[in-house]
Parts: C-alpha cells; sequence; structure tokens
C-alpha cells in the first residue's frame, strides 16, 4: 500500500463552508435549489456542491480559491465569433447558387 501524504495538519475547508454545501444538498434534494443566472432547478450533485461552497466564500468562510477559468472556454468563445463570420458568408454564396439555379432553370423551358 502507498503511504499517503500528509496535509500539515491544516484543513482546507472550515466548518461553515461544510454547512453551507449541506444545506444546498438538502435544497438539490428537495427540489428548491435553483442555479443563479439562469434560474434553473439543480439537478446535479456537484452543481449543488459549487453552490454550496460559492455561497460560502460569500459570507467569508474558509474556502479556497476558486481555480481560474480553463483555456477551452475561452477557446469555445472565439471559434463562436469565427463560426458567426463563417455563417454570413455561406449565406451569401448559398443565395448566389439559388439564383444561378433560378436562372438554369428558366434556360432550359
Amino acid at each position: 500500500m502507498a503511504a499517503r501524504k500528509k496535509s500539515g495538519g491544516r484543513k482546507k475547508y472550515g466548518k461553515a463552508a461544510g454547512k453551507r454545501v449541506e444545506s444546498a444538498m438538502r435544497r438539490k434534494k428537495k427540489g428548491t435549489l435553483r442555479s443563479g443566472r439562469s434560474g434553473k432547478k439543480v439537478t446535479s450533485r456537484k452543481q449543488a456542491i459549487a453552490i454550496g461552497l460559492s455561497e460560502a466564500r460569500e459570507k467569508g468562510a474558509k474556502v479556497p480559491r476558486k481555480r481560474g477559468g480553463k483555456k477551452s472556454s475561452s477557446g469555445r468563445k472565439s471559434s463562436g465569433r469565427k463560426a458567426s463570420g463563417r455563417k454570413s458568408t455561406s449565406r451569401k454564396s448559398s443565395s448566389r447558387k439559388s439564383s444561378g439555379r433560378k436562372s438554369s432553370a428558366r434556360k432550359r423551358r
């Protein structure tokens, strides 16, 4: 068996943080826990824990800082912009093609 490293006797999370998470989990089970921005009902256990920790952070409980955002999320935003640019160009070319089809259909008659 591999030996575990000791954390140096220092806890990452305080008691208040644990209580906030517990209360968030209870609200999730009850069906009253809602996400902040959209207001949708939370069904994910992980999301409930994240909400509990966030609330604890706001109240000043001992909770580690949030990790920085993943690079993939910023990549999504930039790719969304590129995709919107592509869509506009594809629309123009498709309208040209369709107009060409109409004229060729007229010629055949």
